[in-house]
């Protein structure tokens, strides 16, 4: 299908309903300039299309309504029905109804991913209470993703202002310590290096990791990680060709502006990496799925569950969770070109 459309085609999983993410679709798309970029295909549900068409006053915006993916048009937004059950729809509210299709959106999502229907995926975000069921036991997208397509996912929240990777994700502040080792940093870098090369196009990126413990530890005074794991999981890092440095003290890394000095930064922590990101980027980050064998960008929030349903919802985020994909299929079509026809070196003449 790719090849029938010049486009890049976009799938988009909806998210909870009860929160902002259809709201984030439909104002997006209502954009004309944004469908000159891509042919965005929404797996959702057309009476929740509609409902939040109503709640936000936008009743003129209509998606083309397809069977399947062969009928999608460019020009449109294109909305494929992956559930009919009745929708009832609550903003602001944990449901259990609102996890199910939420779950049908992104699982009718990747099944085209899988099939190469779409090239890339951009999520709206979903409620992790909501989600949870027998069919959906994970701590976010980035879990399911990885179970699905075999693969390690590096978190990545990029901007204009700089790229933040994250060595460790969602789990509580006090299992940090015990979950990092000198392995799994390595592996990080060795993902994020990856990603900067084929993603990016910069094949020497520069990366900073920042330290776990204040002032790096102190020689070990306030802690023994930094030199037990972090710096020599940079020194292999170095001795493997990645342009890595650090480790970094968190506090006087950001104050100092040593973040534009750098292609990317490893944070140790979730909470390490994102405040300084949201502080400089709230409401224009993307959150990349970096390492997996395909595209998945998301905006940098949640549901917003307190404004939902009140067409007070920013898509910004959302708009350019859209762009980074457009860009990183055409990135990695160009790398794997590259990879795949390399020049001959031809030999000097005699």
């Amino acid at each position: 299908m790719g090849d029938q459309l010049e486009k890049p085609i976009i799938g988009i999983s909806i998210g909870d309903v009860n929160g902002i993410g259809m709201e984030l679709i439909i104002k997006s798309f209502s954009d004309p300039d944004l469908l000159d970029l891509c042919t965005p295909v929404v797996f959702g549900s057309t009476k929740a299309a509609s409902y939040h068409r109503n709640a936000i006053e936008m009743r003129d915006f209509n998606f083309n309504i397809c069977r399947d993916i062969s009928q999608i048009q460019e020009g449109r937004a294109n909305l494929i029905n992956v559930y009919e059950r009745e929708v009832k729809i609550e903003f602001g509210q944990i449901s259990k109804e609102a996890g199910e299709l939420a779950l049908a959106s992104l699982e009718a999502a990747c099944t085209a991913l899988e099939e190469e229907k779409i090239q890339a995926l951009v999520t709206a975000p979903i409620h992790k209470k909501s989600m949870q069921s027998d069919a959906f036991r994970f701590s976010g997208h980035t879990d399911y993703l990885e179970a699905r397509f075999k693969a390690k996912a590096l978190m990545m929240l990029v901007s204009d202002e700089m790229r933040m990777a994250l060595a460790t994700v969602h789990i509580p502040i006090n299992k940090v310590s015990e979950a990092l080792s000198e392995d799994l940093i390595f592996g990080r870098l060795e993902s994020l290096a990856k990603s900067l090369k084929e993603d990016f196009h910069l094949p020497k990126g520069k990366i900073a990791v920042l330290a776990l413990n204040p002032h790096a530890g102190d020689q070990g005074v306030i802690g023994k990680e930094d030199d037990e794991m972090v710096l020599p999981a940079i020194e292999k890092a170095k001795e493997a060709g990645i342009m890595a440095f650090g480790p970094f003290p968190a506090d006087s890394f950001f104050g100092a502006l040593m973040h534009t000095k750098y292609d990317a930064v490893l944070a140790m922590y979730h909470d390490q990496g994102l405040i300084p990101f949201k502080t400089m980027a709230f409401g224009e980050g993307v959150n990349y799925s970096a390492g997996l064998p395909i595209i998945r960008t998301s905006p940098d929030h949640g549901t917003a569950f307190d404004i939902a349903g009140e067409a007070k919802a920013d898509p910004s985020s959302f708009r350019q969770s859209l762009y980074l994909a457009i860009d990183l299929i055409r990135n990695r079509a160009i790398s794997s070109e590259i990879n795949s026809n390399p020049l001959k070196i031809k030999g000097k003449k005699k």
